[in-house]
């Protein structure tokens, strides 16, 4: 396996995964060029409703990771001051009686003081004190920021168009502004990571799945923290906007991004106290990297030397653990048992196809 510590790191994709790992692997002291072919967080990271939320509903494999992620922005918050993170806390309205021990359950009296435009308050609501969202475009430039500070590299408009190679190890890469050598290859690309472990040969299965992220001009102080309720999922952001995440309903007609916002936006109306008008600014679809069992892929990958995979839902939420953890376990040999869930190498168990870096993944 070859020796990383303070190499020459590249990192594709400048998302907020990529910007992440980019920091934390400077911070290390590795010499990092953090690629992207089109402009930083031009993929969804843009178009995120940005929550960072520590629970999930039902079996967790990534329980331990997904119980970090909290912990591990609050330490970024004491190293890069511009980063804008709001710990509102967050009402919950559609699960089970049955909830983790960092939620506490509310009575509606108890709702409403956290809400108060709220019309219509559940019986009882389960609050997270400890969550809250932040601006995903304007974390991932600080975190670049934060990694061109201690020396990493951007390459903006940079498309990988293949891997040198030798003797089966990844050496650099190919892009259309020229070849970058490496000692190793990080991928972070998004939805973009499977064409590019295509190109080593190794098909890892990740779906593009869509999601709708709206942004509402509306008037300031409608909403306190995020809500998510059945009919809704919004949170307002300093400057006023009113963010909105919903399900993808598919191409049949009247479930356009624009004529969801419109029906979104009435029915925020009816759920909500001083609403005098609402209009939609942005509708987008923003496609996440979705792994085929839900589950990240962080790791080496198998059957190849010198590239290792980070794809992942929810980015947002993982990006600051996964960036530190990836970061110790690749420059420190630190294997994590937080990632161990996560590993590429399940894809493969039956396939004969093993990794190459085995030793930093048991």
């Amino acid at each position: 396996m070859k020796q990383t510590t303070h190499g020459r790191i590249v990192v594709v994709g400048a998302g907020i995964v990529g910007a992440a790992l980019a920091y934390h692997l400077s911070g290390k002291g590795a010499h990092v060029t953090l690629i992207e072919a089109d402009e930083i967080a031009s993929g969804v990271t843009a178009n995120s409703f940005a929550w960072i939320n520590a629970s999930h509903a039902g079996a967790d494999p990534i329980a331990q990771l997904r119980g970090m992620a909290i912990e591990a922005y609050r330490r970024l918050e004491t190293e890069l001051p511009d980063l804008q993170i709001r710990w509102t806390g967050a009402l919950s309205y559609n699960e089970s009686a049955e909830y983790p021990a960092s939620a506490t359950l509310l009575s509606s009296a108890e709702v409403l003081a956290r809400e108060p435009n709220l019309k219509n308050p559940p019986p009882c609501a389960l609050y997270r004190a400890e969550e809250g969202a932040l601006d995903a475009v304007q974390t991932t430039h600080a975190l670049i920021a934060g990694a061109r500070a201690l020396g990493a590299q951007l390459l903006t408009q940079t498309r990988v168009t293949g891997f040198t190679t030798c003797n089966a190890d990844v050496t650099g890469v190919e892009t259309t502004t020229g070849a970058i050598d490496a000692d190793l290859v990080v991928l972070a690309a998004g939805t973009g990571t499977q064409q590019l472990t295509q190109m080593l040969n190794v098909s890892l299965p990740i779906d593009a799945s869509p999601a709708i992220f709206i942004r509402y001009k509306t008037q300031p102080g409608l909403v306190k923290g995020i809500i998510s309720s059945p009919e809704m999922e919004i949170r307002q952001s300093a400057d006023g906007t009113l963010l909105a995440a919903e399900d993808y309903l598919g191409e049949a007609p009247g479930n356009s991004p624009t004529n969801l916002a419109w029906r979104i936006a009435e029915t925020i109306q009816n759920e909500l106290h001083g609403v005098v008008s609402i209009e939609p600014q942005t509708a987008v679809v923003g496609f996440r990297p979705m792994p085929a069992d839900g589950i990240p892929v962080v790791g080496y990958l198998p059957g190849v030397g010198g590239v290792y995979v980070c794809a992942m839902h929810p980015g947002v939420t993982l990006a600051a653990i996964v960036g530190r953890l990836a970061s110790e376990e690749l420059l420190d040999r630190q294997s994590s048992a937080a990632l161990a869930p996560c590993r590429p190498e399940r894809f493969f168990q039956n396939s004969g196809k093993v990794t190459k870096n085995a030793a930093l993944t048991r």
